[in-house]
């Protein structure tokens, strides 16, 4: 375990130090109130709210917990930071909420998870709010990794495209995080047999384990921990990760270097790169769904001058030793961006052609009779 650790310790280093230089400036520009005047913080908020359109107790509610007493200790003026709960319809209810309610003062902030931004990418009925007109503020992927029972008799991609039976898959909710695992297989033309309805992740991993199905994705988090021993065991045999994105691709995971991705797994067996509407679709799901999977969004409208304090104070949890330390479980190794990092890949993430909205939509009804 100690060697899985330092390798995700290794990935947190190296893409902060990517952002470093970004972080020195910022920090320099934006000064806390120990550098400056108290006129600093004239217009910025005393207290804050994250409202978590999630139940109390799962990752994302979890994540934001973590979050706030760091972002109390590094904000301009050390904001008070709470957490609202307001949770229904895969989180559309507490969005929704936030951006007829949360006004632009920057008292109130959303915490997101990839559920959230892939109801508004789907188009689900009754989405109120556009990611592509609001403003990140700090950002967390996470990674994943697709991986099927020995029992199978796959030993790798190779057998998985040849396979004469069905898998048989557990999960959540099609319209949910699940749907970039349905999006994966879709590009590898591999047909799966999918039941939704599971509580959790690890539900559906303990279902596999006992043979109830032979297929399963798990974050890189909890593979590490929870699958890995099985793997060492022989009795589960990983076949791709979801990779991380560097410079507009899709490369390894740095906390999974010895993983192909889903596109180098593609590649193997067709000698080329993935490519077709099947691809589009999956990586733009993909980018807002895991790269950037939790984060903190203002409304439209939020003046300049407050969503560059989150940000700088993003830049600041970012470097501290102690989150860092800290961090490890619940953030995965990956780091805390500040918005204006991911501003641009998100832009177009969440500018969608609606085609591929499309080609995603008939995808589900035509292979998983689910109707949006």
């Amino acid at each position: 375990m100690k060697t899985r650790t330092t390798a995700r310790a290794r990935a947190t280093r190296a893409t902060l130090a990517a952002i470093g230089s970004i972080s020195i400036l910022a920090l320099a520009a934006c000064a806390t109130p120990s550098q400056g005047s108290a006129s600093a913080n004239v217009g910025l908020p005393d207290a804050i709210t994250l409202s978590v359109p999630y139940s109390p107790g799962g990752g994302t509610d979890t994540w934001a917990r973590f979050i706030a007493p760091y972002l109390s200790a590094t904000m301009d003026g050390e904001p008070t930071v709470l957490v609202e709960n307001v949770p229904g319809g895969e989180s559309i209810t507490g969005s929704n909420q936030f951006v007829n309610r949360g006004g632009t003062d920057g008292t109130t902030v959303l915490v997101t998870s990839g559920t959230t931004y892939i109801q508004a990418l789907l188009g689900r009925s009754g989405v109120e709010f556009d990611f592509s007109k609001m403003e990140p503020l700090m950002l967390n992927g996470t990674g994943g990794v697709a991986y099927v029972s020995a029992s199978t008799g796959i030993t790798g991609i190779d057998d998985l495209v040849n396979y004469d039976k069905t898998l048989s898959y557990g999960g959540i909710s099609a319209t949910g995080l699940d749907l970039t695992l349905l999006q994966a297989f879709d590009v590898l033309g591999v047909d799966i047999d999918a039941t939704f309805g599971f509580e959790g992740r690890g539900p559906a991993r303990l279902a596999l384990e006992r043979g109830e199905t032979t297929l399963d994705y798990q974050t890189t988090s909890a593979y590490l921990s929870q699958v890995q021993p099985s793997v060492d065991a022989g009795t589960v045999v990983p076949l791709f990760s979801f990779g991380v994105l560097e410079d507009g691709k899709i490369v390894r995971d740095p906390a999974l270097p010895d993983l192909p991705t889903l596109e180098e797994a593609y590649e193997s067996v067709n000698g080329k790169e993935p490519s077709g509407d099947s691809y589009v679709a999956y990586k733009a799901f993909l980018v807002p769904g895991y790269v950037y999977q939790k984060g903190i969004w203002a409304n439209e409208g939020t003046p300049e001058a407050v969503v560059d304090s989150y940000r700088s104070a993003a830049r600041a949890i970012s470097t501290d030793a102690d989150f860092i330390d800290k961090s490890e479980d619940i953030l995965g190794g990956y780091p805390l961006l500040p918005g204006d990092v991911a501003a641009a890949a998100l832009a177009e993430a969440f500018s969608i052609p609606a085609t591929v909205r499309q080609y995603t939509l008939d995808m589900l009804a035509t292979k998983y009779d689910i109707t949006l």
